[in-house]
């Protein structure tokens, strides 16, 4: 699927409202005594989603690799938090809340995971190297592939035909 915007990426929505529910989290009346946690667990939550954003914005898939990287490097150090926390007595009563954000970011890191190595493969250089040429090429590649799909379908369906297998 191709997406225009970057709001309409299912893994920003998810890093968006992660973003919320980490604003929410650190409401909490135990971060009021660590202000400077409570600050970098929300500077983090909400860069996993502006680091999507932004990366989807520049317009290359270089680039975007780069800022998934980082957004992805954001996921991993909120769960890092929460999982200290998760030792820590003074959070002891939010566990549940804690393990439920943990699994949050475990998801938002395995989509951003799968994007980054569909986009290691692609040929496509990105939007922004996108012309008519470029994308003439792209399309006859896929429609050669398909092409060939399509074809390995057909000889194995005839060769099954010349050599039907008993079943027992």
């Amino acid at each position: 699927m191709q997406y225009g915007r970057f709001e309409d990426l299912p893994v920003w929505n998810d890093a968006a409202d992660f973003a919320v529910l980490i604003y929410k989290f650190t409401a909490a009346e135990q971060f009021h005594r660590h202000y400077g946690l409570r600050d970098q667990f929300e500077r983090a939550a909400l860069s996993v989603s502006n680091n999507i954003a932004e990366g989807f914005e520049r317009g290359s898939t270089n680039e975007l690799l780069a800022f998934l990287y980082i957004a992805r490097g954001s996921a991993g150090e909120v769960r890092s938090m929460l999982k200290v926390l998760l030792r820590w007595e003074d959070f002891n009563d939010l566990k549940s809340q804690i393990s439920n954000l943990i699994t949050d970011s475990e998801k938002i890191s395995r989509q951003l995971y799968g994007w980054i190595e569909s986009l290691k493969n692609s040929n496509i250089a990105g939007q922004r190297h996108l012309d008519d040429k470029a994308r003439n090429r792209y399309a006859t590649k896929h429609d050669k592939q398909d092409f060939i799909e399509e074809l390995d379908r057909i000889t194995k369906t005839e060769a099954e035909k010349q050599n039907p297998t008993k079943k027992p």
